[in-house]
C-alpha cells in the first residue's frame, strides 16, 4: 500500500511539472519526459541472492563508462553452448534463478547481466538501444552466444541485437515490448500528458537514438533475425499488449513459433512452470 502511494505521488508530481513546463516550452517538457521514460524506479534487489548466484563466477565490464555486473555459470559437463538471460524494465537477474539452474543442469553455460540502472549495475537510465549495445558487447566479450532468452524491454533490445548476431541460433521472447509507440502511449496515459506533446517527445527520442521511430519495433526487426524464435505472450498482458504481438503472429513466419497463455499477465508469465518447461525444451 505504501509503495503504491509513493508511486502515485511520484507520478502526480512529474505529471504536473511536465504539463506546467510544456506551457512555456514543449521541447523542454519533452526532454524531461524522455528522461523520466528511460529512468527505472528502484530495481535493486532488496533480498539475499538466490543460492545459484553464490555459485556463479562474477563478471564485470564497462559500457560507456558504466559498470555492468553479471555472472557466468559453467556446468560440470558442458555442451559448449552459451545462453544469455536478459531481464526486463524495473527488474534484475535474481528473478531468473530457476532458468539458470535448469539450463546449467542441461549442460549449457549461462550468462546473466543486470542492465544499466538495474540490479547491481551502475547508471541512471536505460533504453532499448543502450540495452542492445550491452547485449552486443556481451556477445563480443563472452560469445558467441548460442541463444538468448529475454523478457519485456529486454525482448525488444534482444531483437535489435539479434539482427546483427548471425551466429545466434535460438531466441526466446517472453512478453516482449513489441512496439515502442505502444510503450510511449501507455507512458503518456499514465502521466496524463497531453497528446500535443507526443510529437516533440518522439523528436527527442529520434535525436537521441539517431534512428527513426520505426526502427524500435520487433515487427520490423523480426524479418531480419535468422535465429529460430520462440515467442511467448499472455493475451491479458496489460503492459505489452497482445494485439501488438498478434500482428507478428499473423505473418506466419517460418522461423517464429508462438505460444499463448491466459491469466499470467506480464510480470508472472516467465514464472509459470509450463512456460519455463517450453523455454528450456526449446533450447
Amino acid at each position: 500500500m505504501m509503495k503504491q502511494l509513493i508511486q502515485q505521488i511520484f507520478i502526480g508530481y512529474y505529471s504536473i511539472k511536465i504539463r506546467t513546463i510544456a506551457i512555456i516550452s514543449a521541447t523542454r517538457a519533452a526532454k524531461i519526459a524522455f528522461v523520466l521514460f528511460c529512468k527505472p524506479t528502484k530495481s535493486n534487489p532488496n533480498n539475499e541472492p538466490p543460492a545459484i548466484f553464490r555459485m556463479g563466477e562474477t563478471l564485470v565490464f564497462k559500457l560507456n563508462q558504466t559498470q555492468i555486473y553479471g555472472w557466468i555459470w559453467r556446468p560440470s559437463s558442458s555442451n559448449g553452448k552459451r545462453i544469455l538471460v536478459v531481464h526486463g524494465f524495473n527488474s534484475y537477474c535474481y528473478k531468473f534463478n530457476n532458468y539458470i539452474e535448469q539450463l546449467q543442469h542441461r549442460g549449457f553455460e549461462v550468462l546473466a547481466f543486470d542492465a544499466p540502472a538495474h540490479g547491481l549495475s551502475g547508471g541512471k537510465s536505460i533504453n532499448a538501444l543502450l540495452y542492445h549495445d550491452m547485449i552486443l558487447k556481451i556477445n563480443e566479450l563472452y560469445g558467441p552466444l548460442y541463444g538468448i532468452m529475454a523478457h519485456s524491454l529486454g525482448g525488444l533490445a534482444a531483437s535489435l541485437a539479434a539482427e546483427k548476431m548471425h551466429l545466434l541460433e535460438k531466441l526466446v521472447l517472453i512478453a516482449p515490448a513489441t512496439e515502442t509507440n505502444t510503450a510511449i502511449h501507455h507512458f503518456f496515459n499514465r502521466l496524463q500528458l497531453p497528446n500535443s506533446l507526443k510529437t516533440k517527445f518522439e523528436e527527442v527520442l529520434v535525436h537521441q537514438a539517431q534512428n527513426p521511430m520505426s526502427y524500435f519495433s520487433i515487427s520490423r526487426a523480426i524479418h531480419q533475425i535468422r535465429a529460430n524464435t520462440l515467442w511467448l505472450h499472455d493475451i491479458d498482458d496489460p503492459i505489452c499488449p497482445f494485439p501488438d504481438a498478434s500482428k507478428v503472429q499473423k505473418l506466419n513466419l517460418a522461423h517464429v513459433t508462438f505460444f499463448e497463455t491466459k491469466g499470467l499477465g506480464h510480470s508472472n508469465i516467465y514464472k509459470d512452470e509450463n512456460v519455463a518447461h517450453r523455454i528450456v525444451s526449446f533450447f
